[in-house]
């Protein structure tokens, strides 16, 4: 099974045919004053070879939920479809959206349970009525725990100074696009395994706004 941070694993032969895509990759969620923004870069990798280039790793489980995906790509697709049909029943059974951390605590379950067998790590982020604009960080193994901003995939090592010098509670939604943009940015530009374009999704009480940020409009301000 293909690692988080096998951009460039040691592959003889043809050997790549055979491996595991994996979404070996930078992810990241931050609040802001009113909602929060979700963003990833857009590189899905077999081995060392580039399998696809401007994957979406943001993937809907709700209208007011989505998730950021990290490790094998098959694995996280999986859990995301298996959550979205939970989430999508348990709304109707309710009447009403469902809560941001009971989608969590699916995606939490079921990364637990499977932990042996699942090469997954997930960003769970989100608006409810009850809380707002909410994170949920869901590493490996599957522990859970809500931050204001999080970081993941192999190009987050890079950034973590980055993001603890730069983020500042209730930013404005611009504000906050333009911190995530420059941390994937810089992520992008040091990781190997990350690369492609930046994909958002700025999500509020009104919903998912989406917005795409391609290669030759990539912020360059760590080069100044």
């Amino acid at each position: 099974m293909a690692s988080i941070c096998s951009g460039y694993a040691a592959m003889d032969g043809n050997d790549w045919r055979n491996a595991a895509h994996s979404t070996g990759t930078s992810i990241m969620a931050a609040e802001f004053d009113g909602g929060v923004i979700i963003g990833a870069d857009s590189r899905t990798t077999t081995g060392a070879y580039i399998a696809n280039r401007v994957a979406d790793k943001l993937t809907k489980i709700t209208d007011h939920i989505y998730c950021c995906r990290s490790g094998s790509a098959a694995d996280t697709q999986a859990i995301a479809d298996i959550v979205s049909y939970h989430l999508n029943f348990h709304g109707m059974e309710l009447g009403e959206e469902p809560l941001v951390e009971v989608g969590a605590a699916i995606f939490r379950e079921l990364c637990y349970n499977y932990r042996d067998s699942l090469m997954a790590g997930i960003l769970v982020a989100g608006w409810d009525k009850r809380k707002g604009g909410q994170i949920y960080s869901i590493p490996i193994g599957g522990m859970c725990v809500r931050q204001s901003v999080s970081i993941g995939g192999s190009g987050s090592s890079y950034v973590y100074g980055y993001v603890d010098a730069n983020y500042k509670p209730n930013m404005t939604k611009e504000e906050c696009v333009k911190f995530v943009s420059n941390s994937l940015a810089l992520a992008m530009s040091r990781d190997g395994s990350s690369g492609g374009i930046i994909r958002l999704g700025i999500i509020t009480e009104e919903g998912v706004e989406r917005r795409v940020i391609l290669g030759n409009e990539l912020p360059k301000f760590y080069e100044n």
